[in-house]
Parts: C-alpha cells; sequence; structure tokens
C-alpha cells in the first residue's frame, strides 16, 4: 500500500475478507452483534444511543460512523447524541479519577493486597482537599452530564454502566449499577445495556481488522 492514510471509511469494506478467511466466526460474531443489538427490553434507539457513546470510548473511527448513522436513522437528534457522548465523557474522565484511590493507597503503601474495595472510595474525597479547584470543576461536569434533561436519567446511566464495563472501572460499576437501580431499571434492562457494550467493545477490535489487513499486505 501507497496510501499514508490509516483510517479511512472505504478501509472497513475490507471485513468481508475476513469472513472468508475465518467465515464460521464470523457469522456467530455477526449474529451475536445484530442480536444485542435488536429491539428488546431496550429500544433500538436506546441501544444505539449506548452504542454511540461507548464507540467513543473505544476510540473506533469506524463504529462511530456506523453507529452514530444508525441512531440518525432512528430519528435521534444531535442533541440527544451529544448528551450520550457527554455521559460516556464524564465515565471515561470518573473512572480514571476513581483509579485514583488506588494510587493514593499505592502511594502511601496502605493498599495491601487487595486492590479492589468498596471502602477505598472514601478516599476520593482527599482529592478534593488536595485540589479542591479540579474536583469541584469535574463533580459539576459529571453532574451535569448525568442529569435528567433530552435524556432521562433512567437512559443516562443506562448508558453509564454500559461505558463502565468498557473502561473496566470496577467502583464506577459498582456506583452506577446501583443508581440504574434506585431509577427503576430492571436485571433484563441492564443485561441489555452490557451486551450492548460487549459488542462494541468486540466489535471495535474486528473494526480494526481491516488496518491489520492493510498493514499485512503493505
Amino acid at each position: 500500500m501507497t496510501d499514508d492514510n490509516l483510517y479511512k471509511k472505504s478501509y472497513i469494506r475490507r471485513l468481508s475478507e475476513l469472513g472468508k478467511l475465518a467465515p464460521d466466526t464470523m457469522k456467530k460474531f455477526t449474529a451475536f452483534d445484530q442480536q444485542a443489538l435488536a429491539e428488546g427490553v431496550l429500544s433500538k434507539k436506546t441501544k444505539e444511543l449506548i452504542a454511540v457513546a461507548v464507540a467513543h470510548v473505544t476510540g473506533c473511527p469506524y463504529c462511530i460512523e456506523a453507529h452514530v448513522s444508525s441512531a440518525k436513522r432512528l430519528e435521534v437528534s444531535k442533541e440527544e447524541m451529544l448528551e450520550a457522548i457527554m455521559v460516556a465523557t464524564a465515565l471515561k474522565a470518573g473512572s480514571a479519577l476513581a483509579h485514583g484511590v488506588n494510587a493514593l493507597n499505592a502511594y502511601d503503601g496502605t493498599g495491601g493486597e487487595e486492590l479492589y474495595k468498596r471502602s477505598n472510595k472514601n478516599r476520593l474525597m482527599e482529592f478534593k482537599e488536595i485540589n479542591a479547584d479540579s474536583f469541584h470543576a469535574f463533580s459539576l461536569f459529571n453532574h451535569q452530564a448525568l442529569k435528567d434533561e433530552l435524556l432521562s436519567r433512567k437512559e443516562k446511566e443506562l448508558i453509564a454502566v454500559a461505558v463502565a464495563h468498557v473502561t473496566g472501572c470496577a467502583y464506577c460499576i459498582d456506583s452506577h449499577t446501583k443508581s440504574a437501580k434506585q431509577l427503576g431499571v430492571t436485571l433484563e434492562e441492564l443485561a441489555e445495556s452490557i451486551f450492548v457494550a460487549t459488542a462494541l467493545k468486540a466489535g471495535s477490535a474486528l473494526a480494526h481488522s481491516v488496518n491489520a489487513l492493510n498493514a499485512y499486505y503493505d
């Protein structure tokens, strides 16, 4: 290849080649992906909003392109899309802050063998003491991103739970699952949001395979 571009919309067409290289696996993934995004206890619109949010965390440009297009066909407005993206932004930033309690434990040598305990979250307020301005600014942004607007708080917590499974933040999963439950989210709805996240995380890896094909034949 002589093209210097690592990402182009047209590259995604090479996925069909992967289907020929591993047809059975490709068929099974495609069936799972379609099922995860299909209408269920959550609407297709809600699932596409979750997908758009998660795609911004996986950083897959192909996924963003595909799921924004799908969301638009389902009459998701630009404003609704932005709200979903802001929830993803807050969760991605929040996971970094939440992991900061592990940094405090490591710095102080007080963590012990157990790396993740609910009680670790109690140390978050130490960041307020260390840098009150930054902590306050983040708290305001996080509150704004998750409050009831065009998307309901319930929808936003479903997005938050899904994103938390992609960031891999145990603290975020714990807190946002509890918040979702308080807002009336059922286990079935929770499971569907998690499967959308699973499909998107796997799908981003699959989508990037077109870059691997480009590199292999370069």
